[in-house]
């Protein structure tokens, strides 16, 4: 099996001691200096049953570089990541910020949400190298863990205790023996191509939230997805309904495409915990609603706001206002991504958790789940081991890609726009 993961670091500490003109031996000389590195080659991967929604890619990308580190990340589409990547091609991996910024300036047109999704794909890889370069995890990169592990609910996953046809009540107590910290319930939804009746599943609504509150126990948690099925007028009604149940939050209550518009109003009425943006990109997208106190947690998650460089600069906006954070479900990659980033995040969190029970091929080390939790590690970059018998190689990029791209830069040499 050829893996990426643990690594050889020996040529690369000799590096960093000549650059430094130290003599010191083991972990500490990678404290000294960080050797000029280049990156040769991307490689994209897919897994075997690969997730066809763009934004829930979990395509394997592998960054490459001339000192024989390789980063890991996750997401993005071939036509995507190629143009992305090959603003990489040649330069140095520990210059991040740098070489998100060109990825997100150089070709004029703003990246929409699915090319977000690829750079942050790429910045995964790119964090996860430096980790690996300077031995230590990524979170301690980014000023530690502030919590000693993260609290999860489950979305799908083999959960202990949970079997078919158990009734709502049940399911929701064996989620919690299992140590969950909230049940997940789905009372927004409904057979798919079938019909939906918004009266009637309000009504379906109330019942299953009552059966969730039972189930948790008086001073245990459960949430609902709306999962933007309901317009405003029927958001509201659904609020209403539950509001005394105490729900943890309404997730998605109306459509993405309304939340500008609607999240404010909505916010003036209801009586429960708002979270909303699991299709959302970079912050430009909900900056405004985090500011105003339109919503309680943002769903952003990785790579979709185009990676760790951006998640970390979201957090700080979410921290100044006081809003939590409950991040998505992505890929495996990306979940553990996430554990790094924001478990340095010192407001309310709570992560949605789709693996229980499930292995994943070609990845023999990833996380550290257990009895409901994600625990940080401290194994080097995103502490993944990348496996790629499983995978098949979907393209490569080792030309810089320059075509109807430019970059113009401030005296001082940060890039403007253009």
């Amino acid at each position: 099996m050829q893996y990426i993961g643990g690594m050889n670091r020996r040529a690369l500490l000799k590096s960093a001691v000549s650059a430094a003109g130290l003599s010191v031996a083991g972990r500490q000389v990678v404290h000294a200096a960080i050797p000029k590195m280049k990156i040769t080659r991307v490689r994209v991967y897919s897994p075997e049953r690969p997730n066809p929604l763009f934004n829930q890619s979990d395509m394997v990308v592998t960054v490459e570089t001339d000192a024989g580190i390789t980063g890991v990340g996750e997401g993005g589409s071939r036509d995507t990541l190629e143009q992305s990547a090959g603003r990489l091609i040649g330069q140095d991996p520990q210059y991040i910020e740098r070489l998100w910024q060109d990825m997100t300036r150089a070709f004029f047109y703003p990246p929409g949400r699915e090319k977000i999704d690829a750079i942050g794909a790429l910045d995964l890889a790119l964090w996860d190298i430096k980790g690996k370069v300077l031995g230590r995890p990524v979170h301690s990169l980014l000023g530690g863990m502030v919590r000693n592990f993260c609290e999860c609910y489950p979305t799908g996953g083999i959960i202990p205790g949970v079997r078919p046809g158990m009734s709502v009540v049940e399911r929701a107590r064996a989620t919690m023996e299992a140590g969950f910290r909230a049940y997940r319930s789905g009372a927004s939804e409904a057979p798919a191509n079938g019909t939906f009746n918004t009266h009637e599943r309000l009504n379906k609504l109330f019942e299953e939230s009552a059966q969730a509150r039972e189930g948790v126990g008086k001073n245990g948690d459960w949430c609902v997805d709306f999962h933007q099925r309901f317009d405003l007028s029927d958001a509201i009604r659904g609020c209403d309904l539950i509001k005394d149940l105490a729900p943890y939050f309404v997730e998605d209550p109306v459509r993405d495409e309304a939340f500008r518009d609607d999240l404010p109003l909505l916010r003036r009425s209801a009586k429960v915990p708002i979270a909303a943006g699991e299709e959302w990109g970079y912050r430009w997208d909900f900056h405004k609603l985090v500011e105003n106190h339109d919503l309680d947690y943002v769903r952003v998650t990785l790579p979709n706001v185009g990676g760790i460089t951006e998640m970390m600069k979201i957090a700080a906006i979410c921290e100044t206002h006081f809003v939590g954070m409950i991040p998505h479900f992505t890929g495996p990659i990306a979940t553990a991504a996430l554990i790094h980033a924001l478990g340095t995040f010192s407001g309310p969190l709570l992560v949605e958790y789709t693996y229980s029970g499930r292995t994943i091929p070609h990845l023999p080390v990833w996380l550290d789940f257990k009895n409901g939790k994600l625990y940080p590690n401290d194994r080097p970059g995103l502490g993944v081991e990348l496996d790629l018998k499983p995978l098949k190689l979907v393209t490569e990029i080792t030309q810089p890609v320059t075509a109807r791209a430019q970059t113009y830069f401030r005296p001082d040499g940060s890039i403007d726009n253009w």
